[in-house]
Protein backbone atom coordinates (compact mmCIF):
# COMPACT_ATOMS: atom_id res chain seq x y z
CA UNK A 1 0.00 0.00 0.00
CA UNK A 2 0.84 3.30 -0.34
CA UNK A 3 0.02 6.33 1.97
CA UNK A 4 0.84 9.58 1.19
CA UNK A 5 1.41 12.14 3.90
CA UNK A 6 1.61 15.91 3.98
CA UNK A 7 0.86 19.44 5.72
CA UNK A 8 -2.02 21.29 4.68
CA UNK A 9 -1.71 24.99 6.57
CA UNK A 10 -0.96 22.93 9.84
CA UNK A 11 -3.56 19.87 9.09
CA UNK A 12 -1.74 16.83 8.44
CA UNK A 13 -2.97 14.83 5.32
CA UNK A 14 -2.52 11.09 4.78
CA UNK A 15 -3.67 9.37 1.45
CA UNK A 16 -4.40 5.70 1.67
CA UNK A 17 -4.10 4.47 -2.44
CA UNK A 18 -5.93 1.15 -3.38
CA UNK A 19 -6.73 -1.05 -0.90
CA UNK A 20 -7.11 -0.45 3.49
CA UNK A 21 -7.75 -3.98 4.88
CA UNK A 22 -5.85 -6.81 6.77
CA UNK A 23 -2.60 -7.16 4.45
CA UNK A 24 -2.36 -3.31 4.03
CA UNK A 25 -4.19 -2.01 7.66
CA UNK A 26 -0.74 -2.14 9.49
CA UNK A 27 1.33 0.15 7.44
CA UNK A 28 -1.48 2.77 7.48
CA UNK A 29 -1.95 2.45 11.38
CA UNK A 30 1.52 2.70 12.34
CA UNK A 31 1.86 6.20 10.08
CA UNK A 32 -0.84 7.29 11.86
CA UNK A 33 0.44 6.66 15.38
CA UNK A 34 3.96 8.53 14.10
CA UNK A 35 1.90 11.28 13.06
CA UNK A 36 -0.10 11.82 16.69
CA UNK A 37 3.49 11.11 18.26
CA UNK A 38 5.00 14.11 16.32
CA UNK A 39 2.47 16.07 17.53
CA UNK A 40 0.14 16.36 14.57
CA UNK A 41 -2.91 15.24 16.10
CA UNK A 42 -5.11 16.93 13.94
CA UNK A 43 -5.66 14.76 10.70
CA UNK A 44 -7.87 14.44 7.64
CA UNK A 45 -7.38 10.79 6.42
CA UNK A 46 -8.19 11.57 2.61
CA UNK A 47 -10.17 8.32 1.52
CA UNK A 48 -11.13 9.09 -2.11
CA UNK A 49 -8.14 6.74 -3.56
CA UNK A 50 -9.34 3.57 -1.67
CA UNK A 51 -11.30 1.37 -3.25
CA UNK A 52 -12.00 -1.47 -0.96
CA UNK A 53 -11.74 -1.16 3.13
CA UNK A 54 -12.55 -4.25 5.28
CA UNK A 55 -13.19 -4.99 9.27
CA UNK A 56 -9.37 -4.68 9.65
CA UNK A 57 -9.02 -1.24 7.71
CA UNK A 58 -12.37 -0.28 9.74
CA UNK A 59 -10.55 -0.68 12.83
CA UNK A 60 -7.48 1.12 12.19
CA UNK A 61 -8.96 3.97 11.29
CA UNK A 62 -10.96 3.72 14.80
CA UNK A 63 -7.33 2.92 16.31
CA UNK A 64 -6.40 6.02 14.65
CA UNK A 65 -9.07 8.22 16.13
CA UNK A 66 -8.65 7.30 19.51
CA UNK A 67 -5.25 8.29 18.98
CA UNK A 68 -5.78 11.56 17.77
CA UNK A 69 -8.46 12.51 20.06
CA UNK A 70 -6.22 11.59 23.39
CA UNK A 71 -4.09 13.77 21.72
CA UNK A 72 -6.53 16.63 21.67
CA UNK A 73 -6.97 16.21 18.31
CA UNK A 74 -9.32 14.95 15.92
CA UNK A 75 -9.20 12.65 13.02
CA UNK A 76 -11.86 12.87 10.43
CA UNK A 77 -12.31 11.39 6.75
CA UNK A 78 -12.69 12.94 3.21
CA UNK A 79 -13.78 11.33 -0.13
CA UNK A 80 -15.41 8.78 0.70
CA UNK A 81 -16.05 6.45 -2.70
CA UNK A 82 -19.46 4.28 -3.48
CA UNK A 83 -18.98 1.24 -1.48
CA UNK A 84 -16.31 2.39 1.12
CA UNK A 85 -18.94 4.82 2.24
CA UNK A 86 -21.39 2.42 2.16
CA UNK A 87 -19.22 -0.25 4.69
CA UNK A 88 -19.11 3.06 7.20
CA UNK A 89 -22.93 3.03 6.99
CA UNK A 90 -23.85 -0.42 7.04
CA UNK A 91 -21.38 -0.79 10.19
CA UNK A 92 -22.67 2.89 11.81
CA UNK A 93 -19.07 4.40 11.69
CA UNK A 94 -20.46 7.15 10.20
CA UNK A 95 -21.75 8.39 13.09
CA UNK A 96 -18.37 8.50 14.87
CA UNK A 97 -16.43 10.11 12.77
CA UNK A 98 -16.66 13.42 11.01
CA UNK A 99 -17.25 12.96 7.18
CA UNK A 100 -16.92 15.65 4.63
CA UNK A 101 -16.93 15.12 0.67
CA UNK A 102 -13.46 16.69 0.06
CA UNK A 103 -10.40 17.15 1.55
CA UNK A 104 -10.62 20.94 1.52
CA UNK A 105 -13.99 20.92 3.24
CA UNK A 106 -11.84 18.42 6.11
CA UNK A 107 -9.25 20.60 6.25
CA UNK A 108 -11.36 23.73 6.62
CA UNK A 109 -13.73 22.45 9.33
CA UNK A 110 -10.35 22.02 11.78
CA UNK A 111 -9.33 25.85 10.54
CA UNK A 112 -12.53 27.49 11.44
CA UNK A 113 -13.06 26.13 14.73
CA UNK A 114 -14.28 28.60 17.39
CA UNK A 115 -14.10 28.77 20.95
CA UNK A 116 -17.88 28.14 20.83
CA UNK A 117 -17.19 25.08 18.43
CA UNK A 118 -14.33 22.97 19.41
CA UNK A 119 -12.76 20.93 16.58
CA UNK A 120 -13.10 17.93 19.02
CA UNK A 121 -16.80 16.45 18.13
CA UNK A 122 -17.92 15.07 21.62
CA UNK A 123 -18.88 11.79 20.00
CA UNK A 124 -19.60 8.12 21.75
CA UNK A 125 -16.37 6.00 20.09
CA UNK A 126 -17.83 2.16 19.26
CA UNK A 127 -16.40 -0.10 21.67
Amino acid sequence: MIVELRDETGVAVIEPLGRLDARTAGTFRQRLATLVEEGKSWVVADLSRVDFVDSVGLAALVSGLKMARSSAGDLRLAGLQGPVRVIFEITRLHRAFDIYDTLPEAVHSFLHATEESPPIPRRVLPS
